[in-house]
C-alpha cells in the first residue's frame, strides 16, 4: 500500500511539474505575427522625354538619343515634352543641335535644343549677339585655361609717345564677355587637358564687336583675364565704347611709364 502511494505521489509531481513547464514556455513564448499587406497607393504618371544617356554641348541628336520615361503626374514641369502632347517627338527632334548639356534621365527641353542648318555657331548665338574672333596666345590667355562658356575680360596695351619719351597704356575694353569657343574646341573633353588655340570666338552685342574691332587695329596685344565664376554670374556686361569716337562715352586708360601707373579719363574728341 505504502508502494502504491509512492507511486502515486511521484507520478503527481511529475505532472505538476510537466504542467509548470508548460505553463511557463507559453507564457514566455513570443505571440505571433500577422501579416498584413497593403497596396501601395497608386502614383499617377505621364511619359516625358528623356536623354537616354549623357548628350554635351553641340551633339546632334539621333533616334537612339532620346527615349520615353515615366514620370510622376504632379512633377511633370510645363517645358517638359510628353507623350500625350507630342508623341512623335522622339523622331521629330532628330537632327537637331543640343545648345546645353543633358545627363543621362534629364527631361528634354525644346528650350535647350536648335534646329539650324546653317552650323553650329550660329544656332546657339542668342538673337541680337554676334560671334567674333580675336587672336590669342599661352601668354594671353590664363595660361590656356580658358575655356568654352568661360566669362573673361580683354584687356588692351598700346604704346604711346608724350613729351616724356614712350609709355604703355592699358585699357580694359570688355568685361564679362562669354567665350563661345578656342579654336575650334567649343567645349572641353571630359575633362582632359584642352590644347591651347590660337583663337578665341567671344560672344559680343553689335557695338562690342565695333570696340574689339577698334582696339584690334590699336592695340600692340590682346590680353583675354579671366573671371571668377562668382564674378560671371551676372549676363551684364561693359564696353569701351569711347574708343569708337563721337559721342559714345568716356572711359579710363591706365599709361605705365617706367613702372608707375597712371589712370587718365579719355573722352571723345571734340
Amino acid at each position: 500500500m505504502k508502494a502504491a502511494r509512492l507511486i502515486i505521489m511521484g507520478g503527481a509531481v511529475l505532472a505538476a511539474a510537466g504542467a509548470g513547464y508548460l505553463a511557463l514556455g507559453i507564457a514566455s513564448r513570443e505571440p505571433e505575427r500577422e501579416i498584413v499587406q497593403v497596396d501601395a497607393p497608386t502614383v499617377p504618371t505621364e511619359q516625358v522625354l528623356v536623354a537616354a544617356s549623357d548628350i554635351s554641348l553641340g551633339t546632334t541628336l539621333q533616334s537612339g538619343s532620346v527615349r520615353w520615361q515615366d514620370w510622376p503626374k504632379d512633377a511633370v514641369s510645363p517645358g517638359f515634352v510628353t507623350r500625350s502632347s507630342n508623341p512623335e517627338a522622339a523622331n521629330e527632334f532628330e537632327g537637331a543641335i543640343v545648345r546645353a548639356l543633358f545627363y543621362e534621365g534629364e527631361p528634354i527641353r525644346e528650350s535647350k535644343l536648335v534646329r539650324s542648318e546653317r552650323g553650329y555657331m550660329s544656332a546657339i548665338l542668342p538673337a541680337g549677339q554676334r560671334a567674333i574672333a580675336t587672336q590669342i596666345s599661352t601668354d594671353t590667355s590664363a595660361g590656356g585655361f580658358i575655356l568654352p562658356n568661360d566669362r573673361v575680360d580683354v584687356i588692351m596695351t598700346r604704346r604711346a609717345t608724350d613729351e616724356d619719351g614712350e609709355a604703355f597704356q592699358t585699357e580694359t575694353i570688355l568685361e564679362n564677355i562669354r567665350v563661345l569657343a578656342i579654336d575650334q574646341t567649343i567645349e572641353e573633353q571630359d575633362g582632359e587637358a584642352v590644347v591651347v588655340g590660337q583663337t578665341a570666338t567671344l560672344q559680343l552685342t553689335p557695338q562690342q564687336a565695333e570696340v574689339l574691332t577698334a582696339a584690334q587695329q590699336m592695340a600692340d596685344r590682346l590680353a583675354l583675364s579671366l573671371r571668377s565664376l562668382v564674378d560671371s554670374k551676372s549676363d551684364e556686361t561693359k564696353s569701351a565704347t569711347h574708343l569708337l569716337g563721337g559721342e559714345r562715352g568716356k572711359g579710363v586708360v591706365r599709361v605705365i611709364k617706367y613702372g608707375n601707373a597712371k589712370d587718365i579719363t579719355v573722352g571723345p574728341s571734340q
